[in-house]
């Protein structure tokens, strides 16, 4: 397999609205030094994969309003390789995007699809994951997903089980579950035939458009009628036009539940999805009490909580136990930390308020 012939998509178009207010519409948490590398989560990503093909080959697809951030954060990206979406429509059809335009130039290419958000820890293994993944992918048409071996009954993420004797390497699909009960993520453990689902894809360009054209015909032929003008200055008016005809709809639902022919790649790289503030909580260094402390603090009877502040502001905490205090620009928040779905209803409610100024 040419590395020439390897392609990485990145998907950067999300507002991350769990991890707010950290994370903001106009710089959400791709574009942040989230894990304090020096580099935002956006830019370790690209980064990560350099190991698996060259520059150039390395696709972007971002909500237009963070062009410019893109730009700014990694300049050594062409226009050509910024996919710009005028409206966001969830993964379908970002990915039907990035691979009809990377078909019309290269129509052997094999494609990795990855969120821009995750944190990986093992990059070692993790490149040897995606090349086992790339290989399989290339010249057959299968479907492939990375799987990550589950450390906990952990209800925010989805599973996908596998065939347990149906490869070595790369196993065939059972089923998907998205984000089960406390209850059935214990099962899914107990079993040993589960795994989270990372939200990271390969497959050849010709294998996912003929998925797109079995499940998703009509999107597959808007993206199709794209390809004299992919990488032409007719590109974005012509994108504009199809995206406001196609359905916000997840990849998951829309090609991997529903065809035969996916497999799983099973990984232990590191792998956090960075999605909320208990996820970074988890991933960073504690004190004793369990405690990340991200501000100057004075903490008094205080367990399991993440305080994150300005330096020239002092936070004092007294009896929290599992808080998430965040003190960021023109937002205070103080909550339980784990109730991600919370951070929804804050943000409906702030726009219900018109006080969208503070998202």
């Amino acid at each position: 397999m040419k590395k020439s012939d390897t392609f990485a998509v990145i998907m950067a178009g999300g507002v991350g609205s769990r991890f707010w207010p950290y994370s903001r519409n106009h710089r959400p948490k791709q574009f942040l030094d989230v894990l304090g590398t020096g580099d935002s989560l956006i830019q370790m990503t690209n980064q990560r994969f350099l190991n698996l093909c060259p520059q150039e080959n390395i696709y972007i697809v971002t909500n237009e309003i963070y062009y410019e951030l893109v730009k700014e954060q990694l300049p050594e990206l062409q226009d050509q390789q910024i996919l710009t979406e005028p409206v966001g429509r969830n993964t379908a059809p970002c990915i039907a995007y990035a691979s009809y335009k990377i078909a019309s130039k290269n129509p052997q290419a094999t494609i990795v699809v990855s969120p821009s958000d995750h944190a990986i820890f093992k990059e070692t293994q993790f490149v040897e994951v995606i090349t086992s993944g790339v290989e399989a992918a290339a010249h057959s048409d299968k479907i492939i997903t990375i799987g990550i071996k589950p450390s906990r009954p952990e209800t925010g993420y989805g599973y996908i089980q596998f065939w347990p004797d149906s490869g070595d390497d790369v196993k065939r699909v059972k089923t998907f579950t998205e984000k089960p009960e406390l209850e059935l993520a214990q099962k899914f453990i107990e079993s040993g035939d589960f795994v989270w689902n990372s939200g990271i894809f390969i497959w050849n360009v010709q294998t996912i458009k003929s998925a797109f054209e079995v499940f998703l015909p009509e999107m597959a032929e808007l993206f199709a009628h794209g390809e004299e003008l992919y990488y032409t200055s007719g590109e974005k008016d012509f994108i504009r036009d199809v995206y406001y005809q196609c359905k916000n709809l997840s990849i998951d639902y829309g090609v991997m539940e529903k065809a035969p022919n996916v497999f799983v790649v099973l990984g232990d790289f590191g792998w956090s999805d960075m999605g909320s503030w208990s996820t970074l909580h988890d991933v960073k260094t504690k004190d004793e009490q369990g405690n990340v402390f991200e501000a100057n603090v004075l903490a008094y009877d205080t367990k399991n909580c993440m305080v994150k502040g300005p330096k020239d502001k002092l936070i004092i905490v007294q009896g929290l136990e599992g808080y998430l205090v965040a003190d960021i620009d023109n937002v205070l928040v103080i909550c339980k930390k784990d109730n991600e779905r919370q951070f929804r209803n804050f943000s409906s409610d702030i726009k219900a308020k018109k006080l969208s100024q503070f998202l």
